[in-house]
């Protein structure tokens, strides 16, 4: 699939996150249901990886490694505590608009790269999907059954 295609579905799907906290307020967003996070603490996970792999796509339009030497993203865990604990203090509007700001740089990063950098099975491809599209996918539908179990 076509670099921008792929940019596209990512708009699709992005938009399918913000829908799923559109109309939430404060108390709702700050309410922890989600292991120990709450929806704000979700979209700064989010968030974080986007600016994380907008760095990476910077690195490979340089032609370097996307992934710095000594870096290890094999855990997760450490990088998502440390992304939501970034924005504890952050309000629900301030995450959104951090949200909207990471996934642009995140989607201009990515247009760096040729065309070809975006077929499956390459590093751009796997990115792409992993912090963005399937992200999205993953997090719009929890959030949204949240909502609906909760009457929120």
């Amino acid at each position: 699939m076509a670099r921008d295609e792929l940019l596209r579905r990512l708009d699709q799907e992005f938009d399918g996150l913000l829908a799923a906290v559109d109309g939430l307020d404060e108390q709702a967003a700050a309410r922890v249901w989600y292991g120990d996070w709450c929806v704000r603490d979700i979209l700064a996970h989010v968030a974080g990886w986007h600016r994380e792999m907008a760095a990476a796509f910077e690195r490979m339009a340089r032609g370097e490694r996307p992934v710095p030497e000594g870096t290890d993203y094999s855990d997760p865990n450490p990088w998502n505590a440390r992304f939501a604990e970034a924005q504890m203090d952050s309000s629900l509007a301030q995450m959104v608009g951090e949200l909207k700001a990471s996934k642009e740089a995140f989607a201009a990063a990515a247009g760096q790269l040729p065309d070809d950098r975006f077929e499956e099975g390459r590093a751009a491809h796997r990115i792409l999907h992993a912090s963005g599209i399937d992200h999205y996918r993953t997090h719009a539908p929890e959030i949204r059954e949240w909502r609906q179990r909760e009457g929120k």
